[in-house]
């Protein structure tokens, strides 16, 4: 039972403590870089409809993340955690308003 409520108690403090940190680095976000890199590597595949249609799959500012990092493991780029941060913060941004 205390190992119950001690698991309880760790998630609910880790929760905040992780979406702080990923909050702050997507304000960090180079925002003209997360452009460039969202033209040069996603528009082959997605217009502005993917992001703006009514039964989008992104719903969360997590979601956005996870599916960024999704696409960009099936086209095989080979970004650095601040360059997916910074399409997540130019999709964010131009689209989604998390």
């Amino acid at each position: 039972m205390k190992t119950a409520n001690l698991e309880i108690i760790m998630r609910l403090f880790y929760l905040p403590v992780f979406v702080a940190c990923y909050v702050t680095a997507l304000q960090a976000a180079d925002i003209e870089n997360g452009d460039d890199l969202h033209f040069d590597n996603c528009t082959g595949c997605h217009d502005s409809t993917a992001y703006t249609r009514d039964n989008r799959k992104v719903r969360s500012l997590a979601r956005l993340g996870t599916q960024v990092r999704f696409c960009k493991d099936n086209l095989g780029l080979t970004w650095f955690d601040d360059e997916v941060n910074d399409v997540i913060g130019y999709l964010n941004k131009e689209y989604y308003h998390f």
